[in-house]
């Protein structure tokens, strides 16, 4: 089909879109000129055990921020899953790049499930143009025919937003909506084509823009969740995305279920939960399956995870302010307690060495534990395995990136990928043995 036609076709495809629904927007001026079609929910769980993940990306990814995220859930928090992941992120990188060393770098390792955000460097930082999307979407439509060709499952991310024009880009006019303009028209492309190969999407770019307007009138002007170079994000978007993948994934978020008797001392624990000992409101139990948590005690083996100690919900440096933005916890992270048979108005909760009161109206409906104590029993655990998975992570970007393109590899490449797995299998076994069963008390007393 010539060229003129595939761009009317892409177009008539995103006006029919607009025509079936567009997200609903915020009332703000800066969100008026925005056209995103409604982005399909998934349907269904997408994982299966032993799934082998790889998350494709550009710098965004090679920060390795919201992919360390991904991997921390997918290892504490559904276990039973047993996913392996690996992260391929490149500075600079496109659609069109990615194509061109996937073979090489991603699919020799027989991914079985694959998630894609690109679109940042295809937007090339200017107004769009019909060349921008014409090339985006052949490009980003072969990636996931490749994918799928090798019988990997496909989430097609869009690509998030700019906070500023920035500071690479001096010699333009361009304004930040001319931008962002761009890359809702990437993001609306990208639905399309998720329809068209029968894939999954991940909404990153929606969540990301509309998320800044708000966290800007809650926390100020300051708060820049694209990054302070208007493009890179701190840990509350990295979060954002995080939970865009994650939902696509059809998760959940069922981290365990606590019902709990006070006048029998008696608590039931749902699967992944051990109740060791029950009595007169206190009760020990052993979890195998961790909430996810967002911030990390003193003393860390990482210190690049936010710390408790210091961690400011208002700063896009958090990943606490990014919860704040979408219903993460809500969603993906439910430790829920449920209290029955409570006589008094108030109870006091205290887990770990934290304690909050509510009213028994509010324990009888269920409270989020994971979502009320941002510290935690389980933080020291997670921070360990965060760790791990940090290590891990900064070796993949090692071997891709340096190994994988040595003087040794251009002269026996399988012997360069034979001895850097060798390299990498201690640091997934680092992971592994991260993962311990958190033993933790309850207790429950009336106020």
């Amino acid at each position: 089909m010539p060229k003129q036609l595939l761009v009317l076709a892409a177009l008539l495809v995103l006006r029919l879109g607009l025509a079936q629904g567009l997200e609903p927007k915020p009332a703000d001026p800066s969100l008026q000129p925005f056209e995103p079609v409604k982005a399909p929910q998934p349907a269904g769980h997408l994982l299966k055990h032993g799934d082998r993940l790889a998350i494709c990306g550009d710098s965004i990814t090679e920060q390795k921020m919201y992919s360390r995220l991904i991997e921390d859930y997918l290892t504490v928090c559904v276990p039973e899953l047993n996913i392996s992941v690996r992260q391929y992120g490149w500075g600079g990188e496109t659609a069109p790049g990615f194509l061109a060393r996937m073979t090489n770098d991603c699919l020799r390792f027989k991914p079985t499930i694959a998630t894609m955000c690109y679109g940042m460097n295809d937007h090339e930082y200017r107004p769009y143009e019909d060349r921008i999307g014409l090339k985006y979407r052949t490009n980003s439509a072969a990636i996931v025919e490749a994918f799928k060709s090798h019988g990997a499952r496909v989430i097609l991310g869009s690509p998030g937003c700019v906070g500023k024009v920035p500071s690479w880009r001096h010699n333009t006019n361009s304004t930040v909506t001319d931008l962002n303009l761009n890359l809702c028209q990437l993001r609306n492309i990208d639905i399309d084509l998720a329809h068209k190969e029968g894939v999954r999407f991940a909404d990153v770019f929606w969540p990301m823009l509309t998320g800044e307007v708000a966290a800007q009138k809650m926390y100020g002007t300051n708060y820049a969740i694209a990054g302070k170079d208007g493009v890179h994000p701190g840990w509350a978007g990295h979060l954002v995305m995080a939970y865009a993948f994650l939902k696509a994934m059809g998760l959940k978020g069922d981290i365990g279920t606590f019902v709990a008797d006070v006048n029998k001392s008696k608590l039931v624990a749902s699967k992944g939960h051990e109740v060791l000992s029950a009595r007169d409101g206190v009760f020990q139990i052993r979890s195998s399956r961790y909430p996810f948590c967002a911030c990390a005690p003193p003393n860390v083996p990482d210190g690049s995870y936010p710390a408790c100690s210091t961690d400011d919900p208002q700063r896009d440096t958090s990943i606490q302010s990014g919860m704040t933005l979408v219903p993460f916890n809500a969603d993906l992270n439910r430790l829920t307690l449920v209290v029955r048979n409570a006589r008094e108005k108030n109870y006091k909760v205290t887990w770990g060495d934290a304690s909050r009161t509510y009213t028994a109206d509010q324990l009888a409906r269920g409270i989020n534990l994971a979502g009320e104590f941002e510290e935690n029993p389980f933080s020291a655990a997670f921070a360990q395995v965060d760790a791990a998975v940090a290590a891990k992570q900064s070796f993949e970007t090692r071997q891709i990136k340096q190994a994988f393109r040595s003087e040794q590899a251009k002269a026996d490449m399988e012997a360069v990928v034979a001895q850097t797995e060798k390299e990498r299998e201690p640091l997934v076994e680092a992971i592994k043995a991260a993962v311990v069963p958190v033993t933790h008390t309850l207790k429950i007393e009336p106020e």
